[in-house]
């Protein structure tokens, strides 16, 4: 049976601990992502894997990481052609394939590493990828992914296609859309507003979804 893999990420802008143990509650496995472990650790909780280079983990992490015997580390070199998500991902498709993945802390601080992100999990194509941050939840579709958004009213949506060729049906917003195309990266689907319940298709292409909450 799939089951659900709550990512901890890197982003020097951390979730709340609040969110995270909520996260944590929902999820089957835990796996921190380098200083994603400090997120972890302040928020009271554990992980079953760690994997990252422990360049960015603090003291007592690394003190943690280096002495582990009650979860696995996958501990790389700095000098790695891939970045620590990217082994993540890969160290999820190897213990518990086609896993949904839930990250977190993966979307503040620098641009570029929130696009490198987002890219890594627009790349997971194995089960449905969602982002949970403190103020917003979103949803990387594929080709005939679906999203039914309930219990939302007035709430801003936004869907933003990060691959050519993509086209899209969105119903129960305020403006909708049925099989339309959405340029890559366009603002067609920018800052929309749930009306009662959401339904949300990929036909083709990929898009990513936000929920602002």
């Amino acid at each position: 049976m799939a089951c659900k893999v709550l990512v901890v990420c890197g982003s020097p802008v951390v979730s709340s601990p609040e969110l995270l143990c909520h996260l944590a509650g929902e999820c089957d496995h835990i796996v921190a992502v380098d200083r994603g472990l400090d997120a972890l650790l302040g928020a009271g909780l554990g992980c079953d894997v760690y994997v990252g280079d422990a360049d960015t983990v603090s003291d007592a992490g690394r003190a943690l990481v280096d002495a582990a015997v009650d979860f696995e580390v996958e501990r790389h070199d700095p000098y790695k052609d891939y970045t620590d998500l990217a082994l993540a991902l890969d160290a999820i498709r190897l213990r518990w394939p086609a896993a949904e993945v839930v990250a977190t802390c993966a979307t503040g601080g620098r641009p570029d590493m929130a696009l490198s992100v987002l890219g890594l999990l627009a790349g997971y194509a194995d089960a449905p990828v969602w982002i949970e941050e403190d103020e917003v939840t979103a949803r990387i579709l594929h080709q005939n992914e679906t999203w039914t958004i309930e219990g939302a009213e007035g709430k801003t949506f936004s869907i933003i296609a990060i691959a050519p060729n993509t086209e899209i049906s969105e119903h129960g917003l305020e403006w909708e859309l049925d099989h339309s195309p959405l340029g890559l990266l366009a603002d067609t689907g920018i800052s929309n507003v749930v009306r009662k319940t959401a339904k949300i298709k990929v036909h083709q292409g990929t898009a990513i979804a936000y929920l602002y909450k």
